[in-house]
């Protein structure tokens, strides 16, 4: 270990910008083993890890980068699955500069650990090598109805298996991983991997029920008669738009509506929007993660033109830096410092332009941040095709909560205890459904925790 003098940090090598922009293939290289162990041979294991306490999930980060440099596999995959329900997923998705990298000691002049690069590899390698995460055979007589088979509810599935609970798993869409599956694009996860770890909790007992919506294809009170506690994972996919005239035109979407359209395509499934980008000019609205998916998946669906318009800084994007600049490197043309105003339409009712006026950054807010203001006799005409609305998600207050007692907040968001249980005994919830739209690995803290406690519940 303590490397970091002698070794620079490596990030995995991303494949050619001209010829990714082609496919929805991942464009970053897993590491090989040598590289996956000098990276970690540069953690200098500090006493108070910074990069454990900045990770939301409380990985084992010092102790798997140590068992990864010295070749000891099978530990370091061990570790990283002991907290972690798809440490794989994590690794390649998770914006790590601004959580575990983010808070590594090494940030002050080295350079962070590669840290989610090191975690893809463990995983990778092991699965090469035939390992696989534990699950108990030993059942313990108590099943669990899962709502979502999404982080939150794939997380709370795989830790009750762990501890011999039987779970069933209820899922709207024809495929299970919810946003893992649908919304984030291919290029940032194969959809192989997703699959892949779906299979492992199906091997370890688990049973999933697609295209099954609750409150429509099957009761909520069928779920809390034959099971012995529900857990609701069920997001949070309301998308937000602008409030601006025009924006109910057939040619505006918002962010999910795409992403889930275009991933629909791809797997040749049934389609509901049917929206079709290529050789038109299209301008997304927004400047966080789900906004540079949607500008990077119009690039790889032959759009003529892709803008990005944001209205601060690309400092002040709220994304991780690393898909900002994945964007920059394959064409999107960002404009910072911009709002929109209204939409344009034509006399058929299509958009054929945003109007925009520009910005600057005011006094803080109460909560620190520079409040944006407008700049008056600014406004200016960008011509677009299409518009994406990528302005965040609210959570879906479905009838069925309010029809069995459980208690939302003002936001739509189910209300639950420091146990995760909500206001209808036995039914639980955690993920977005209940903080609003947030991190994945989020989510799937909320799935582990809540998992632990229904176990703990089960055994008093």
């Amino acid at each position: 270990m303590l490397k970091f003098f002698d070794l620079e940090r490596i990030d995995a090598k991303k494949r050619d910008v001209v010829e990714r922009t082609k496919d929805f293939k991942e464009i970053y290289e897993v590491f090989k083993p040598t590289k996956g162990g000098e990276q970690s041979d540069r953690c200098i294991q500090c006493g108070d890890p910074y990069c454990h306490n900045g990770c939301p999930l409380h990985n084992f980060i010092p102790q798997w980068l140590k068992a990864t440099a010295a070749k000891d596999l099978e530990f370091a995959f061990d570790l990283s699955n002991e907290t972690s329900p798809f440490p794989e997923v994590m690794g390649r998705i998770c914006p790590h500069d601004r959580l575990c990298e983010g808070a590594c000691t090494l940030n002050d002049g080295h350079g962070a650990i590669t840290i989610g690069s090191v975690e893809t590899f463990i995983s990778e390698e092991g699965f090469k090598k035939g390992l696989k995460p534990r699950s108990s055979q030993n059942k313990i007589g108590k099943k669990v109805a899962i709502i979502g088979a999404g982080p939150a509810g794939l997380s709370a599935a795989t830790f009750l298996l762990r501890e011999g609970v039987d779970v069933e798993i209820f899922d709207k869409q024809e495929r299970a991983g919810g946003l893992l599956t649908y919304g984030i694009p291919g290029f940032k996860l194969d959809k192989g991997v997703v699959s892949r770890r779906v299979e492992f909790l199906e091997e370890a007992g688990a049973v999933f029920h697609q295209n099954v919506e609750i409150g429509k294809d099957k009761s909520f009170e069928d779920l809390t008669s034959e099971f012995d506690a529900v857990f609701i994972g069920a997001g949070a996919v309301k998308g937000r738009r602008a409030g601006l005239k025009g924006e109910e035109a057939s040619n505006a979407h918002l962010a999910m509506e795409f992403l889930v359209d275009i991933q629909k395509k791809i797997f040749e499934e049934e389609r509901t929007k049917n929206i079709e980008v290529e050789e038109k000019n299209v301008v997304v609205i927004g400047g966080g993660d789900t906004a540079m998916d949607c500008v990077r998946t119009s690039l790889r669906e032959k759009a003529n033109s892709v803008k990005c318009l944001y209205r601060r800084d690309a400092q002040n994007m709220p994304g991780s830096r690393k898909e900002y600049i994945n964007a920059k490197e394959e064409g999107v043309d960002f404009e910072f410092y911009v709002s929109p105003k209204s939409l344009v339409t034509d006399d058929e009712g299509n958009i054929t332009a945003v109007e925009m006026v520009k910005t600057k950054l005011g006094e803080p807010d109460a909560s620190g941040r520079q409040r944006v203001e407008e700049i008056q006799d600014s406004a200016y005409m960008v011509d677009a095709d299409v518009v994406i609305f990528a302005l965040g998600f609210d959570t879906v207050n479905y009838p069925f909560y309010a029809n069995n007692g459980i208690n939302t907040d003002k936001w739509g968001g189910i209300m639950i205890d420091a146990n995760y249980e909500t206001s209808k005994p036995g039914v639980y919830a955690g993920g977005d459904c209940h903080r609003g739209a947030d991190l994945v690995v989020t989510a799937a803290r909320d799935g582990r925790d809540a998992a632990k406690a229904i176990i703990k519940n089960f055994l008093a």
